[in-house]
């Protein structure tokens, strides 16, 4: 939880920061940061107001480490991914080493996109409009007739000074991350409670392609996605077969640091098919996980799930204040898997989650709905129910105020 020092000198700033960083007048922060006993969650203009959310892409996204992409998605060298996130150009690319850079997707001559689509490289990265060429670390390396015709050179045009924009990385657990700002701490400090939680699944992860993936959309503010993941309080109501083995009882709540927070299982019960095959396990687990298993947000938009025989990670990508795009990509233990025995129990599980995510989709977007009611106040929490999701709360709060 935030520090009395620093909750302290949050909220003597508070007033002077709304005003002055051009923060929509809204409800006191103080209260979201108050101890969950008698604190409100995030007034409405945290999830319906356009100058909120610009301002949340600056301080929350921006300022910190938030995830793009996917490793699986540019598994070998050369191949190069575009993606957009928060309105900027970005591309995803696997050098010849196999290490994955992350650029501004635009020409440095005259701004233009220089990767439209998913493609794999058989040579430099090109721009389709006056062949500007870089390699795949980003280096430019020809610049045709920049001094005239046939004349591929010019003093002015200092290659060595004109590399693509770098945007600072890291990949854990295949989810690239990236620091858009340039001065969050490294990530491996920044997730470093969280990394060390889960040492024990610091192993190949290996996704089986697309009956592995699963695509939602949202009608909902991003930050109700991670709430409701958080949380397990919900599970009796949105989640009735779920709970028939994995009942509320058995859940406990996880929030051991600022950066993250979540809920765990101790009775996971693993897929076994008709005639007893069941999916390998990662090697080495304590015994812990044999039948744990735990479902944990880091902060802000990547949901995390593991489980001795499979994982799970799933990026939250905000389009405007009142939708959000969910990609969920499945991983197993062992090559194996990929094989055609273990075809039919793929399928399984990934229909399993698809049918455990489609069920949060009416209760995230009917409070998405419920966040234009004028007289609701961020709600009540439970002190016993609701703390990951006041935890996160309270993350926010604090970041928006930085």
């Amino acid at each position: 939880m935030l520090s009395l020092l620093r909750l302290a000198k949050i909220n003597a700033t508070i007033r002077r920061n709304t005003r002055l960083q051009g923060i929509p007048v809204m409800t006191d922060l103080r209260n979201v940061m108050s101890p969950i006993e008698t604190a409100n969650g995030l007034p409405n203009d945290c999830y319906v107001d356009a100058g909120m959310f610009r301002h949340e892409q600056d301080r929350v996204f921006r300022a910190g480490w938030a995830a793009i992409g996917f490793g699986k998605d540019i598994a070998t060298p050369g191949m190069a991914k575009p993606v957009t996130f928060l309105g900027i150009p970005m591309l995803m690319v696997r050098n010849a080493a196999g290490d994955i850079n992350i650029f501004q997707n635009v020409c440095r001559h005259r701004g233009m996109i220089l990767v439209e689509k998913p493609v794999k490289l058989r040579g430099p990265i090109t721009c389709p409009y006056h062949a500007w060429s870089y390699d795949l670390d980003g280096n430019l390396r020809r610049t045709p007739h920049v001094g005239g015709p046939d004349i591929d050179s010019h003093d002015s045009v200092r290659t060595c000074d004109l590399p693509l924009i770098r945007v600072r990385s890291h990949l854990w657990r295949d989810v690239i991350f990236v620091n858009v700002g340039g001065e969050a701490p490294p990530f491996e400090e920044a997730a470093a409670a969280l990394i060390d939680r889960w040492r024990e699944f610091e192993q190949p992860l290996v996704h089986t392609g697309a009956d592995s993936s699963i695509s939602i959309t949202l009608d909902c503010n991003w930050k109700l996605a991670v709430e409701n993941y958080c949380e397990a309080y919900h599970l009796p109501f949105v989640h009735p077969a779920l709970n028939s083995y994995s009942r509320l009882e058995d859940h406990y709540n996880i929030l051991d640091a600022d950066g993250y927070a979540g809920q765990g299982t101790t009775v996971y019960q693993p897929q076994i098919s008709a005639d007893g095959q069941r999916f390998p396990s990662f090697r080495g687990l304590s015994g812990k996980w044999d039948s744990g298993a735990e479902y944990i947000a880091l902060f802000p938009n990547v949901l995390l799930g593991v489980h001795h025989d499979h994982a799970f990670a799933i990026l939250l990508l905000p389009d405007g204040s009142g939708r959000t795009h969910e990609q969920v990509e499945i991983y197993y233990a062992d090559e194996a898997v990929r094989g055609e025995e273990f075809a039919a129990m793929r399928a399984t599980n990934t229909e399993m989650w698809r049918t455990v995510f489609a069920e949060d989709v009416g209760v995230v977007e009917g409070m998405q709905r419920g966040r234009h009611a004028p007289g609701y106040d961020g709600g009540k929490f439970s002190a016993v129910m609701d703390a990951p999701t006041h935890h996160f709360h309270s993350w926010v709060a604090a970041s928006l105020l930085r």
